[in-house]
């Protein structure tokens, strides 16, 4: 859990960065809109090479190990962060410092693509089998934390630094902190124990050649339900903490720190909500659980986008938090969801890949939002368009999930 909390901070931090400063330090000639565009793209871009980072870190965790695949990823995530604090802008060295950022941003996303996955599997393979639920739900915390760290940073900073301090050299102070923040992570992966199931996976001869082939030759129709059932719970996430801090400001008339403040609320109810519905899908089952928080987002997605038209403070924190605890539903029973539906010999590329899948589509998700908003006059609904279309999809493929047998933790 804590390793998941420091690398999703380290993505959380370029998260709040590119709705505000990546479009005016590294893209001013494209001007606000190109800029805006832009700097979601650079986003993307880190969703996108993720399956590419999924299959090479889940060979080498199906092949190598959970725990020495782990110490990879959170090192070259916490590495390509710090080394952002360092970069050029456009001011400073042109379209190099561009040029730099897309090639860190890809390491970013090469390092998300294996560590999901892993923080899983190393949750679930410890754990016995009646409370694999509850185990794969408490590594979910990791993202509202790592929400929660990177936002305190920020409105910390935009508290104590004038707006021209912070663009012009205050921005850099959240990613240098992943350099100390990676040592941290580093010590406590490096004093893990691999896990019973890989070990077992290893003395019993079954480890594949090639895992992500065997994934799927023997379970192709798990890798579809896999992708639809994470879309939701990775897809708010990008809308609601990259798209609407961006939409809040720009055209609702929200203070950024008001929004951080109401986004940093509904990750601190995330910390309890997220072990209850573990403990939840302990009880009846994670495809449930996922399924029920699909529907409930699906029922309140227009009501909620209506209501934050009116801009104000009580309605934005209603808002983060009601469209926070029920796509967290989703989130909470997904690593349970995804460890059924794959045997052990391959389930660490089975869930990279598909959970990077996933995130990658999701990746697209505030720029696709921003061009519907641009084509519709930024209406109220238009951001529930897309929240709904990522809910009725989760809903289905839960359901589906749901019909089948949980496969066993061990062969």
């Amino acid at each position: 859990m804590i390793g998941t909390s420091l690398e999703s901070f380290d993505f959380y931090v370029y998260a709040y960065f590119a709705a505000f400063f990546v479009g005016p330090l590294f893209f001013a000639p494209l001007g606000q809109v190109g800029a805006t565009l832009a700097s979601f793209s650079t986003i993307a871009l880190a969703f996108v090479v993720r399956p590419i980072g999924a299959i090479i870190f889940g060979h080498m965790g199906d092949r190598l190990g959970r725990r020495t695949t782990l110490l990879w990823t959170v090192a070259i995530m916490g590495v390509a962060t710090g080394l952002i604090g360092a970069l050029p802008t456009y001011a400073q060295a042109g379209w190099l410092g561009v040029v730099l950022l897309l090639v860190l941003r890809i390491a970013q996303g090469l390092s998300l693509g294996g560590e999901w996955g892993g923080s899983i599997l190393l949750a679930t393979e410890h754990s016995s089998p009646v409370k694999r639920a509850f185990y794969a739900a408490i590594p979910q915390l990791g993202s509202p934390v790592g929400s929660i760290l990177s936002a305190a940073v920020f409105i910390v900073m935009t508290v104590a630094l004038p707006a021209d301090q912070l663009a012009e050299w205050g921005w850099r102070i959240p990613f240098l902190l992943a350099l100390p923040l990676l040592l941290v992570s580093l010590y406590l992966r490096w004093s893990i124990d691999e896990t019973p199931v890989f070990e077992d996976v290893v003395a019993s001869g079954r480890r594949e050649r090639l895992p992500v082939l065997a994934m799927f030759r023997a379970r192709p129709v798990a890798v579809v339900i896999a992708i639809g059932a994470a879309l939701l719970g990775i897809g708010s996430y990008s809308l609601m903490n990259t798209y609407t801090i961006n939409y809040g400001v720009a055209q609702l008339g929200f203070s950024f720190q008001d929004l951080l403040v109401a986004t940093t609320i509904g990750a601190l109810l995330q910390l309890v909500t997220i072990p209850l519905f573990g403990a939840w899908a302990n009880r009846i089952g994670s495809a449930k659980v996922v399924a029920w928080g699909a529907l409930g987002t699906l029922l309140i997605t227009f009501p909620m986008y209506f209501l934050l038209q009116f801009a104000t403070f009580p309605i934005l924190v209603a808002t983060m938090i009601v469209g926070g605890i029920l796509p967290t539903m989703s989130w909470a029973a997904l690593g349970g969801l995804m460890s059924d539906l794959f045997p052990d010999h391959f389930r660490y590329s089975a869930l990279s890949l598909t959970y990077a899948i996933a995130a990658t589509i999701s990746g697209f998700v505030p720029l696709v939002t921003t061009a519907l908003g641009t084509q519709t006059a930024f209406a109220w609904w238009h951001p529930g368009v897309v929240l709904a279309i990522l809910s009725a999809v989760t809903l289905v493929a839960a359901w589906a999930a749901s019909r089948r047998r949980p496969e066993p933790l061990e062969a």
